[in-house]
């Protein structure tokens, strides 16, 4: 059986200065007109529901239906052409893996995406779609990590994480500048950022953007309930990861390990974590399509969910 991994590296707040408000400004630059701008929506009633002015930034619009695909181009494109023309290596369960193969496509650049047996059929048919070679390996007695460092050194290729990479932190800050964009085009200013949670690639990314233009934003980040590593890293400035995988609906943002780089931005920006529900992530689910017509799977959703439910921006005005 596979063992599971420990992770008792201390959070290093000081190696952060590659990782800034630039970094997601050239970012942007690399991905322009390579990606969705996707749009900012409010509904009237979803904010009344939500007992404030709530804003929801539409990611499942994006290419291959979610973030990720931002920071996997920001990094390939960061490569040298070398590098690049060698090829590249992702390990993930779905999203991240579809990102990275249609990042590598847009570039013309072969990927493979090593992908447990387990996982649903539509997902690694859809990166075989983007053009990726697709590698499986047995959950219960390989480590994915090993199975994709084994891929790309005997391949000459390289690894594409899913998370703790400043390239891929600020690819996917870019999301976050966007909204930073959004925002001031209606001259409102925000009192909280609730951000959906699993490594943390997302919310350090969108926090750092918001911060710099929005410094007394209030950072809150929607874990799993119950499983709340990236919360538990925060309070202890030890990467945590989860003792056993969640049975959840918010699979998502049920990753078993919280990145180093990621919380050491979350820990300067002093986010607070959101534990949510499995309803609560279907309340998000039923409000993202009643109210925005927008179609978005529970781990997406979980950031609206808690909105909705547990009141949080409410409770910080208090």
């Amino acid at each position: 059986m596979k063992q599971q991994r420990c992770i008792g590296l201390a959070i290093d707040e000081a190696d952060m200065s590659e990782f800034n408000i630039q970094a997601i400004r050239q970012a942007a630059s690399r991905l322009q007109g390579r990606v969705v701008r996707t749009p900012l929506l409010e509904s009237p009633m979803l904010s009344e529901r939500a007992g404030c002015r709530l804003f929801v930034k539409a990611e499942a619009l994006q290419l291959t239906g979610s973030f990720k695909i931002r920071g996997a181009l920001n990094m390939i494109l960061s490569m040298d052409r070398t590098a690049r023309h060698a090829g590249i290596v992702a390990f993930s369960a779905g999203n991240h893996g579809q990102g990275v193969a249609a990042a590598a496509r847009a570039v013309h650049c072969p990927a493979v995406i090593v992908m447990p047996d387990t996982a649903p059929r539509i997902k690694v048919d859809n990166c075989r779609w983007w053009g990726a070679e697709v590698v499986s390996y047995d959950p219960q007695t390989e480590d994915r990590v090993e199975v994709a460092q084994r891929v790309a050194r005997l391949r000459g290729m390289t690894v594409v994480p899913p998370f703790d990479d400043y390239d891929i932190m600020a690819g996917q800050g870019t999301c976050g500048l966007e909204i930073v964009e959004q925002l001031n085009d209606l001259h409102v200013t925000p009192d909280a950022i609730v951000i959906n949670c699993s490594g943390g690639g997302l919310a350090s990314g969108v926090s750092e953007a918001v911060k710099d233009a929005f410094p007394d934003a209030r950072i809150l980040i929607a874990e799993v309930l119950g499983y709340e590593k990236v919360a538990r890293s925060l309070a202890t400035g030890i990467p945590q990861s989860n003792p056993s995988v969640p049975n959840t609906l918010l699979d998502g943002i049920a990753g078993p390990t919280a990145g180093a780089k990621t919380v050491a931005v979350l820990r300067r920006h002093q986010a607070n974590g959101l534990g949510v529900s499995d309803d609560e992530g279907l309340a998000g689910v039923a409000a993202a399509f009643k109210m925005l017509k927008l179609v978005v799977e529970p781990g997406g959703a979980a950031a609206l969910g808690a909105v909705l439910v547990q009141h949080p921006v409410n409770r910080l005005n208090n």
